[in-house]
Order: C-alpha cells, then structure tokens, then sequence
C-alpha cells in the first residue's frame, strides 16, 4: 500500500505478514517444547534430592531419639512420635522436652513420609510413593527408600 506524504513521494508502509508471524511462533514453540521437556527432568531430579534431604533429616532425628529411648519409635507410633511423646506402648521415658521435629514432614508432592519398624532391610525403613502417593510406579511415581541413597548406581 502506498501513500503521498507532505513532500510528494511515496511511502511505503512496512509490517510483517500473517504468515510470517505464525513462522515465528511455531518456531518459538518447538523451542519452548525442547527447553521445557529438560526444565521439567530437572524439577523431578530436584524433588528426588529433596526427598533425600528430608530422609538424611529424619534419620537424624530418628537417631536421637533412639539415644535418649534406647530404641526407635514402634510402627504404630510412627514419625508422629518423634513430634508429640507417643501415648502407646512402648512409651519413652526420656522423650526430648519440645520433640524431635517441629511438625510431620512431608514429601515434595504432600504426601507424609512413611516408616515401619523393623523395617525390612534395617532396624526401619523411611520410605515416599512418590508423585503418586502409592505403593510401585515409574519414572516420578516411582517409590523412593531411604536406604537407596546408598547403593551404588
């Protein structure tokens, strides 16, 4: 399209085509799509490593509190007691003033850790289902155990 302006010559108005413009958002797509699929690998690999944070923090309250009650909570008390004095037997007789942990931890998905003693590979087995929340899975859903932490890949 053309157009006089003031001194007499023509003008020539410049833009960009409709076609032109969806070239360019299928190509910021397709790179979106490659840079998202690595950012969201990322994300799992991160909660992965925050689960095992969590368990190396547990596992160390767990500890303590096998130092002052000479045995590890039952799993009937679960982790709760390392957060209130368990009113079932057997009942610690030197449970830390204040408790163990400030509140039940849970898992980067929301989900509450899960422990059993004995356990079946140790004296307790601190475990999460994952992105799922249930027992089996792959990939993100895949079971996470704290003792995986140290077999060798």
């Amino acid at each position: 399209m053309t157009k006089n302006n003031r001194t007499g010559y023509q003008q020539y108005q410049l833009g960009f085509s409709f076609i032109e413009i969806m070239v360019v958002l299928v190509i910021i797509g397709i790179l979106a799509a490659a840079v998202g699929g690595n950012f969201l690998g990322k994300a799992d690999e991160a909660r992965i490593k925050q689960v095992n944070a969590d368990f190396s923090t547990i596992e160390g309250q767990l500890k303590l509190y096998k130092l002052d009650n000479f045995r590890y909570p039952t799993t009937e008390q679960g982790l709760q007691a390392l957060v209130e004095k368990p009113t079932i037997d057997p009942i610690p007789r030197q449970w830390q003033k204040g408790g163990y942990l400030e509140a039940l931890p849970v898992d980067p998905w929301g989900n509450y850790y899960l422990y059993s003693a004995p356990g079946e590979t140790r004296s307790y087995d601190l475990y999460s289902y994952g992105a799922d929340g249930v027992a089996g899975g792959i990939d993100a859903d895949k079971d996470i155990y704290s003792w995986e932490r140290f077999e060798k890949k």
